[in-house]
C-alpha cells in the first residue's frame, strides 16, 4: 500500500510534470509510425507519469484517477485490439500485419499501411500503459499482516 508522501513540493511538481509527460506521451505513440518512439515508448511514458501520480497522491487519490481494474481492462483491451488489427488483413486476402487489407473504404493501399500503423502503435500505447500500471498495482499491494 502506498501513502500519500507529505511534501508540499513533490506535490506541487508532480501535479505541474504529470500533464506534459502525458502530452510528450501523445505525441511519442502518434509520431512513432514515421519517427522515432511509438507505441511501447509512449506507452511506458504514460505508464510513468500514472506512476508518479501513484506515488506522489497515494493509493486512495491515484486509485480516484484510474482503478486497477480499469487499467488492466485497458491493457488487455489494448492487445485484443492490436491483434484483430494485425490479424483482420488475412480475411481480405492479406497477409499477417498487412495493413494495405485492411477494410477501410476509399483509401489508397500507401494510406492503408500509414493508417495501419498509426492505429496498432496507437493500440501498443494504450496496452504498454494498461499493463504497466497493473504490474506496478500488484508489486505494491500489501498482502501480508
Amino acid at each position: 500500500m502506498i501513502k500519500r508522501y507529505d511534501s508540499v513540493i513533490v506535490d506541487i511538481t508532480c501535479r505541474i510534470m504529470v500533464p506534459f509527460i502525458q502530452l510528450f506521451a501523445i505525441y511519442v505513440i502518434f509520431h512513432g509510425h514515421y519517427s522515432p518512439g511509438g507505441g511501447f515508448q509512449g506507452g511506458v511514458l504514460l505508464a510513468s507519469s500514472m506512476i508518479l501520480h501513484r506515488l506522489s497522491l497515494g493509493q486512495k487519490e491515484s486509485y480516484a484517477k484510474l482503478a486497477p481494474r480499469n487499467a488492466s481492462i485497458l491493457g488487455t483491451g489494448g492487445m485484443f485490439l492490436f491483434m484483430l488489427t494485425a490479424i483482420l488483413p488475412i480475411f481480405f486476402g492479406g497477409m499477417f500485419l498487412d495493413y494495405s487489407f485492411l477494410p477501410i473504404p476509399g483509401l489508397e493501399s500507401a494510406m492503408l499501411r500509414y493508417y495501419g500503423i498509426l492505429i496498432v502503435e496507437i493500440w501498443i500505447g494504450i496496452a504498454v500503459f494498461g499493463c504497466l500500471v497493473v504490474i506496478f498495482d500488484r508489486l505494491t499491494e500489501r498482502r501480508w499482516g
